[in-house]
């Protein structure tokens, strides 16, 4: 594999790892937190989920890097700007409807993602996203559900779903913000054209938001990126924080 393409490819899959990581971590913030016990269970175990995925992508970036670095010095011992995870998911979990609102967002996402993920040339990512995909159908009709039930609700909960979704709006273009370093695995055929998710996205997005009669963001609405560049929102530093705290205090600690 050429230099460019091992850069491209370690971006990409460290990427994966990264939104997964952190996507699990502020769901684990919900514990004990749930609007009900079958709820709170219920989120504590898609959290699970993220964390598993991010292991298995960062296991495979220290791989692809070849320095010997594992899982968890990828998680624990890179500092917050070394972080590539999407906008989005450093967001504050906010009341149950945002959480709902971004784990919907990314939900679509990633189930259009790992649908073409698992095509890929590169045997390691394909046999991942086949894997994860089935974890991923579960998340988005869980929240798709959730997205449903509040904004078909109470009008407090429709207020606040609505709420949510417009609040968020504006970090959900980050999630398809492509490199030069995309481009060339796109054509290796090792990752699909995420950018060109968009409009499938979009559709997904607008029919589950029109069951729950909740009203579609405007589609040409400022969105931010930035990730792709090493630039994230204030929150980042503080769950990476509080998440490194004990590894950083006791580096080499074993259970």
């Amino acid at each position: 594999m050429s230099q460019n393409k091992n850069t491209a490819l370690l971006d990409f899959v460290t990427r994966l790892g990264d939104n997964s990581l952190i996507a699990g971590h502020r769901l684990s913030e919900w514990s004990s937190n749930g609007p009900f016990l079958e709820e709170d269970i219920g989120m504590i175990n898609i959290a699970l989920d993220f964390i598993g995925q991010s292991r298995i992508l960062l296991t495979y970036a220290g791989v692809v890097e070849g320095k010997e670095r594992t899982e968890d010095d990828f998680a624990y011992f890179r500092n917050h700007e070394e972080f590539k995870n999407a906008l989005l998911l450093e967001q504050p979990n906010g009341d149950f409807a945002v959480s709902t609102a971004k784990q919907f967002y990314y939900s679509v996402f990633n189930f259009l993602l790992y649908s073409e993920l698992q095509k890929s040339k590169d045997e390691t990512l394909a046999g991942f996203a086949a894997k994860a995909l089935k974890e991923v159908t579960y998340h988005l009709r869980h929240s798709s559900e959730w997205v449903l039930r509040l904004g078909d609700g109470t009008e407090e909960s429709k207020m606040r779903m609505q709420k949510g979704i417009d609040d968020l709006w504006m970090y959900t273009g980050d999630l398809f913000a492509t490199t030069e370093g995309d481009l060339l695995l796109q054509k290796e055929g090792i990752i699909p054209d995420v950018a060109a998710l968009k409009s499938k996205w979009l559709e997904m997005i607008a029919d589950v938001f029109k069951r729950a009669t909740l009203t579609m963001p405007d589609v040409n609405a400022f969105q931010q990126k930035g990730s792709r560049e090493k630039k994230h929102t204030e929150y980042l530093s503080y769950i990476v924080g509080e998440m490194q705290s004990i590894a950083r205090v006791y580096p080499g600690a074993k259970w």
